[in-house]
Formats: C-alpha cells, sequence, structure tokens
C-alpha cells in the first residue's frame, strides 16, 4: 500500500483529501504545516507528498526546498489558492513535481497521484530484464548479448513501463500521462511516433515485441 503524507494547515481540506485518498486505497498521515512534515520523514518512508504552500511555521517552498537539498526525492503534489504563473514556477523551481490550484477537484487529485506514484516507480525501480534483455534506468541503456544501446529518455521510459507488465495493454494517454505528464499538451501521436522508433530499434530483437492494439493502444509481450 503507497503511503502519502498531507502537509495542510485547513484541518477540513486534509480530513477531504485524507478521506478520498483512503477510500482509495492509499495510506494517509496528515500533518499541518512544513515542519511537522519533516519530523515524519525523518521517522519513516513515505511515497508522495501533498503540500499546501501557505502554512504556519515552514510554507511548502521551504519544505520541499529542505527535502531536494536532503535528497529526499519523493514526488510531491503542490496544491495552493495562488493561479499566477510566478507561483506556479516558484513551486516547480523548489523541487516540485506537479501543481494544483484550490479549489482542488478531488478526482483529478487522484488521477495526478496515481501519475506521480507511477512515474517514481519507473525511476526507483532502476532495472528491468525481459528474457536476456536488461534495461538499465540509470544509463538509459538496452544491452543483450554484451552489446548495448542507449536511448533518448522517452522512449527508454515508454519501453521500460510496458516491459514491466508484458501482456498488459497501456491506452496512449495512459502512456502519455505517465511519461510526458498529466499536464502536457503534446498530442497522443507522439507515442505512435516514440513506438514506431522503438520498433525499429528492436526489430531483431528476439526476446520481445511490441504489439498494437487496434483503437486502443500497446503492449509488450515476450517472444
Amino acid at each position: 500500500m503507497f503511503k502519502i503524507l498531507i502537509a495542510e494547515d485547513d484541518h477540513e481540506l486534509r480530513a477531504l483529501f485524507t478521506r478520498v485518498l483512503e477510500k482509495n486505497g492509499y495510506s494517509v498521515i496528515g500533518v499541518s504545516d512544513g515542519q511537522e512534515a519533516l519530523d515524519v520523514l525523518d521517522n519513516g518512508y513515505v511515497d508522495l507528498l501533498i503540500s499546501d504552500i501557505m502554512m504556519p511555521v515552514m510554507d511548502g517552498y521551504t519544505l520541499v526546498r529542505e527535502l531536494r537539498e536532503a535528497d529526499i526525492n519523493i514526488p510531491v503534489l503542490m496544491i495552493t489558492a495562488r493561479d499566477s504563473f510566478s507561483d506556479m514556477q516558484a513551486g516547480f523551481l523548489s523541487g516540485s513535481d506537479d501543481y494544483m490550484v484550490k479549489p482542488v477537484n478531488v478526482n483529478e487529485m487522484l488521477l495526478r497521484v496515481s501519475a506521480l506514484l507511477r512515474r517514481a516507480q519507473i525511476i526507483n525501480e532502476r532495472r528491468q530484464r525481459i528474457g536476456q534483455t536488461v534495461l538499465e534506468c540509470d544509463s538509459l541503456s538496452v544491452t543483450r548479448d554484451g552489446n548495448s544501446m542507449f536511448l533518448p529518455q522517452k522512449e527508454f521510459m515508454l519501453l521500460y513501463k510496458m516491459a514491466s507488465y508484458p501482456g498488459k495493454i497501456f491506452t496512449r494517454q495512459q502512456l502519455m500521462d505517465e511519461i510526458w505528464g498529466y499536464d502536457s499538451n503534446t498530442d497522443t501521436h507522439t507515442v505512435d511516433v516514440h513506438i514506431g522508433r522503438l520498433r525499429d530499434r528492436f526489430k531483431n530483437n528476439p526476446d520481445f515485441k511490441i504489439v498494437t492494439m487496434r483503437g486502443i493502444g500497446y503492449k509488450v509481450v515476450k517472444s
């Protein structure tokens, strides 16, 4: 079960987020300011942080900067009443991964949380094997029989995600949300372009192939 930390000084909003997340299968810890969030993180691991910006004692910007400076790289979803570009920019520059403006649509929040966790899993697992083919996240490389191929990041992450679940069908939108990000304005056609490049690169690989599910998306199957 994924564990989520919520740093939000509005008790009612924190309680709402907690109820929604717990109902959807997450374990939740709630705190009212950034310092309390740091105390929780000092005493245990969490998978994702949802943080307000304007909080007493320590605000969200400072909290996220403290985490990144300490090499704590959990995904962060920042939530704020401010909707100006400069505020959004400050959030991302502090090290947050995503940004939502109040009032928060909790269904959208669930989608963003899910996408952030899936992307974090791709990064944290670091290494994947399918047959004799090994995918290494740290170098964005695919190796077989001692021969390595280094891929552009998006191509690698696409292949890595699908190879992690052989036989599972991924829709184009799922792949867009996980690899390009929930807020991306890129057309889903770009997934088709990247898949085409991967097929060209690995057309002679005997361990797997990428299969098109017409009108749905793609899957990797073991050969």
